[in-house]
């Protein structure tokens, strides 16, 4: 694996020419002290990865020339994240991780106890982007904007299942082995819980799953990593038999 990868926003076939942002190539050639001739890898999150080949580099821009595909494309299992934000470092820390556990697609959502009122989109996105990028992954969940929870429920797909991960049932962590398969949701509530109101919503809708995340009461941040870590280990692309059949 390459020692540097790039996200590239474009289309990536051998023998092409692709061009680098601004950013990315002051990163390249000013923070990473490469020059032309220096290999790097990218990847679109589209078509798998490609050995590149920096033609040009500099403040304003520059160029890539892409080799050979090095890595297939492969996408996660169909699992969302939907979050409460909370203080920004931890929130940054909920987005990279999912990004790298291996989500579909990343939720912020407003609670009534939702401390945040508004997010940066974009500085999530690139968290995400980022993350993908140190993890060897070729898939880059897209962030959403920040949406109220009781209208992201008003217009759901019940063909999707939600995961809750409810606090008040505190104590052995049960295993997912049970459920079954197919497009699932994972919903981790803000540092103050949910409200009574959100409570009985959630526990009346047919297509929401509770389950406890052990004994003791998790952090938001701890929540979000341990409830898609028990998820992928039972029902994603963790499992040995998953991973024969989508060999990396």
């Amino acid at each position: 694996m390459a020692r540097i990868r790039l996200f590239i926003d474009h289309p990536l076939a051998p023998r092409q020419a692709v061009p680098l942002a601004p950013a990315q190539a002051h990163y390249l050639s000013g923070v990473m002290r490469l020059g032309a001739g220096a290999e790097i890898a990218v990847f679109n999150g589209r078509d798998g990865e490609f050995a590149a080949r920096i033609a040009q580099a500099g403040k304003r821009g520059g160029t890539l020339d892409v080799g050979q595909q090095t890595a297939p494309q492969r996408d996660p299992p169909d699992l969302w994240l939907l979050f409460a934000p909370i203080k920004k470092a931890r929130t940054d820390f909920i987005v990279e991780k999912a990004a790298e556990l291996g989500v579909a697609r990343i939720l912020p959502v407003q609670t009534d106890f939702t401390n945040s009122e508004r997010i940066r989109q974009d500085r999530l996105q690139a968290h995400a982007i980022e993350a993908a990028e140190q993890c060897g992954g070729t898939f880059v969940p897209p962030v959403a904007d920040l949406q109220p929870l009781a209208r992201l429920l008003d217009g759901w797909d019940g063909a999707r299942r939600i995961l809750w991960a409810d606090e008040a049932m505190a104590g052995p962590a049960e295993a997912l082995a049970g459920l079954p398969q197919g497009s699932w949701a994972i919903l981790i509530g803000p540092e103050g819980g949910f409200s009574e109101a959100e409570r009985s919503r959630l526990a009346a809708s047919p297509f929401v799953d509770r389950i406890s995340l052990g004994p003791r009461i998790l952090r938001a941040d701890t929540a979000a990593v341990a409830a898609i870590a028990l998820w992928q280990a039972a029902l994603g692309d963790w499992r040995a038999d998953r991973q024969k059949k989508n060999p990396a």
